[in-house]
């Protein structure tokens, strides 16, 4: 293709190597001296594009001449502002342009880390240019016509002073050339087309100076904009890092109140610091207009968060329509319904759906449904349990009527085999044990004050004392191992309580109360008494409330287990500050009927709690019914507890008898309807975040579970299995266990062969009568779930929808913001 004669594109980019090439062409001796020896010079460059083209490069001759302008434009505004760097290597070419146009030698040109020496007059490149051209008679380097010599154009290149010329050493070659020049000099006679010819040469160097300067501005102007540009950007970026910041740290907080690292030793307690309303509200309220309006404008995944790790982070979305704790509270809700939404979505039914959901993951007794559903039929028929009298349909007392309450004393008094008998005007009726927490949170601590309980725990606790009395929960994190002959797995200890304590106080936070869970959910444990005396007296020396859920107290189902209630100890050490909680939902498999009991002495706190039963009361007609029912003692202790225990008591070794066969450890205990499992060997990195795969991929084979994060539980693998249901129900749902537990050995076995683990090391805990272990354990070595790499990639997970950790890593974090990161390392309790 012929490109002589086309018009310069400016389009056009020139790389560097490229420009080396003509570079190389135009340095040559020989080109210089006919430049600097005519008026038009575009035939020069024209031919220097046609050797270009030989080589692969296809440039015109005017994109050559346009190139070699732009460089030496470049070179003076280096040159003549002093801008270019000691040993001119502000530029790439700037020692080239230097060496050319100063007539200097010629220096190895470095380019891309590689050296490429220029070789002036030499070079198969520059012999194919004058043996491609011998045919214009243009020698390069050889004599010309006199008078043409005398004729010097005064170009880019020749734009030095006269002077500084004639000082300058000559090249090899012009030696004869400038004898010349000076010999004629004296002969000729001054022609008044020299004057002229000055005239017009001084012209143009005039406007091309004007041009340099202009083209110069033209560029100090360019770059001032983009320095402009780059600044309102990097300010922007601080804005935006500055949001991000203040967001991040909200999350953080909010997920320290659900989700504590447990990187360390398992045997370490550490402090979680819960979400304070007031804060929170602070932080998120705290925004100007404007970065509301934007919060509120962003997409659903950079406002999600996954607290629990139960739903996607996707299903999480800050809404325009709710306050700070609205939204809070639609968290807390949206990340334990997942499972519990899927269950109701497809339940299993043998006829109907055989194919649905098992539901091994919600507490309820559905052994006894035709004991509790005969029963009430048989009452319903009767006046004394079908009664409609005005007290029932009109407000009670807000502690309940008293016909219930003097029931539910007589009631306790027995079956807590009280010392004295129970007081009614101590008794308080509300729709549930939640309501009972969150009634005694409220009522017991301030804002942003704290209650102390051991973990793993019931979950539901944290929504019920932490929604509406924004009070925290300190944790007492327990632990399997065993480290003694006299000791148990995830055996709760004073000193234990102590530790969380102090932890709390050095951090400036007031705890107010210690909740006890007894028979214990989910571990299923029963404090003996010298157990709970041991609490008790640790309460009292530290002043704090004592709440006692003993909601499970008649669903101990061994004969060789005995369930001691704080109400049947002969003497409290702080009976003022001991409130006893109790409802019919575990014990008579009525979980429909919400109906909760609270036993106190202080009658500063009944009153109190009376005061919120205006929100959580129960119904007339209902509290008569359940009057009803505790009243019939001999049906109680001869047809349904006998039947009740012994039912619970088959469908337990069923479960753990397909639990050994797998060669699963689990905790071996005899009250509740829930056992306690160690599925970690199940787990290949012994993350919560695959503790969370796993319960998915229960979900997925249609049975559901409740995984130890749920509960707080300090290591990664634990779950907790109900086994109160029908035989065919758990004959099904262990065969889908079975199949996914299966299916994940294998693939760890897969796994294994491709990447090996160091090292195997076989479970610390010993065969006891309390634990059941039945294979050899083998825990985690391939990674460390300790170390901030892996804190950082489960809160990806949580807030994948958010790109803030995707663009910076922890080290950076920490250099950048480091009191943010101390803040941070706080919160998730890494220090």
């Amino acid at each position: 293709m012929d490109f002589r004669g086309k018009k310069y594109e400016r389009g056009s980019n020139w790389s560097d190597p490229e420009v080396v090439e003509l570079l190389q062409l135009w340095a040559d001796e020989a080109v210089q001296v006919e430049l600097e020896s005519c008026l038009r010079n575009q035939h020069v460059f024209n031919r220097i594009a046609e050797v270009l083209r030989e080589k692969g490069i296809h440039r015109t001759g005017d994109q050559c001449r346009e190139k070699i302008k732009k460089m030496k434009l470049e070179y003076r505004r280096l040159k003549d502002n002093a801008k270019a760097p000691r040993g001119g290597r502000g530029w790439k070419f700037f020692d080239v342009m230097d060496r050319v146009l100063n007539s200097r030698p010629a220096l190895p040109y470095a380019l891309g880390g590689g050296v490429m020496a220029q070789q002036v007059l030499q070079g198969a490149m520059v012999e194919s240019y004058h043996h491609r051209h011998r045919r214009h008679q243009f020698a390069f380097g050889h004599a010309q016509h006199p008078e043409l010599m005398e004729i010097k154009c005064f170009s880019e290149s020749n734009m030095a002073s006269s002077s500084r010329m004639q000082n300058v050493v000559p090249r090899p070659g012009f030696s004869a050339l400038h004898r010349l020049r000076k010999k004629r000099k004296g002969q000729r006679v001054k022609d008044p087309l020299d004057d002229l010819l000055l005239k017009t040469l001084t012209s143009q160097r005039a406007m091309e100076e004007r041009f340099l300067q202009m083209e110069e501005r033209r560029f100090q102007r360019d770059l001032d904009v983009e320095e402009r540009r780059m600044q309102l950007e990097q300010r922007r970026f601080e804005l935006e890092r500055e949001h991000e910041y203040r967001m991040f740290n909200v999350f953080a907080q909010m997920l320290s109140i659900l989700k504590q690292s447990h990187g360390g030793s398992s045997s370490s307690i550490t402090m979680p610091r819960g979400l304070d309303f007031n804060q929170a509200l602070s932080e998120m309220t705290g925004l100007g207009g404007g970065d509301l309006q934007e919060l509120r404008a962003r997409s659903q995944a950079e406002r999600s968060v996954d607290m629990h790790g139960f739903c996607h982070p996707g299903d999480f979305q800050r809404s325009p329509y709710l306050s700070a704790r609205g939204n809070v509270v639609n968290i807390f809700r949206g990340s334990t319904e997942e499972g519990y939404k899927a269950y109701h979505a497809d339940k299993y039914d043998e006829d109907k759906n055989p194919n649905g959901i098992i539901n091994f993951g919600t507490s309820e007794n559905k052994l006894c449904f035709d004991l509790m559903s005969k029963r009430l039929k048989e009452q319903l028929t009767q006046t004394d349990m079908n009664l409609m009298e005005p007290p029932l349909l009109q407000y009670p007392d807000w502690k309940g009527h008293m016909f219930l309450r003097e029931e539910v004393a007589r009631f306790l008094t027995y079956y807590c085999k009280a010392p004295a008998p129970l007081k009614a005007e101590n008794v308080i009726v509300l729709n549930g044990c939640g309501s009972l927490f969150s009634a005694l949170a409220t009522v017991l601590c301030d804002p942003g004050e704290a209650v102390l309980i051991a973990t793993p725990f019931y979950g539901g606790i944290t929504r019920s004392v932490f929604l509406y009395g924004n009070v925290k929960l300190v944790y007492a994190y327990l632990d399997s191992k065993i480290t003694g002959t006299s000791t148990r797995p995830f055996q709760l200890t004073v000193e234990k309580l102590e530790k969380a304590l102090q932890d709390a106080r050095a951090e400036g936070i007031t705890v107010r109360a210690l909740i006890l869970l007894n028979p214990q959910n989910p571990l299923g444990d029963i404090y003996s008494l010298s157990e709970l005396r041991d609490y008790l007296e640790f309460a009292k020396r530290h002043e704090l409330h004592v709440i006692v859920d003993e909601i499970y107290m008649l669903s101990v189902f061994d004969e060789s287990a005995t369930f001691h209630s704080v109400l049947g100890m002969d003497r409290l050490p702080d009976p003022q500050r001991t409130h006893v909680m109790w409802g019919i939902s575990k014990d008579f498999a009525v979980s429909g009927i919400r109906f909760g009991t609270l036993y106190t002495e202080n009658q500063d706190v009944a009153n109190a709690v009376a005061s919120l039963c205006y929100f959580h009361g129960v119904c007339g007609t209902v509290q008569h019914k359940v009057a009803q029912l505790l009243r019939d003692r001999d049906w109680i202790n001869q047809v349904y507890l006998r039947a009740n225990h012994a039912r619970l008591k088959a469908a337990h070794t069923y479960v753990t008898d397909e639990l050994k066969t797998l060669g699963v450890p689990f905790l071996n205990r005899n009250a509740g309807f829930f056992v306690w499992i160690d599925f970690r060997k199940y787990l290949r990195t012994g993350t919560f975040e695959e503790e969370m795969l796993l319960w998915r991929r229960f979900l997925d084979n249609k049975v559901l579970l409740s995984c130890g994060k749920a509960f707080e539980c300090s290591e990664p693998g634990w779950f907790r299995i109900i086994f109160a249901d029908k035989t065919h129900r758990l004959q099904l749902g262990m065969q889908r266990i079975r199949k996914v537990l299966e299916e994940r050995e294998q693939e760890i076995l897969a796994e294994e062969k491709e990447q090996p683990c160091q090292s195997d090391q076989d479970g610390k805990a010993d065969s006891t009568d309390e634990v059941i272990f039945v294979s050899r354990h083998q825990e985690p070595t391939c990674s460390g779930s300790s170390n901030l790499g892996d804190l950082i990639g489960l809160l990806q997970q949580q807030m994948r929808s958010s790109d803030w950790l995707q663009k910076n890593t922890a080290e950076q974090f920490a250099q950048e913001k480091p009191e943010i990161y101390d803040v941070f390392s706080k919160l998730v309790g890494k220090q």
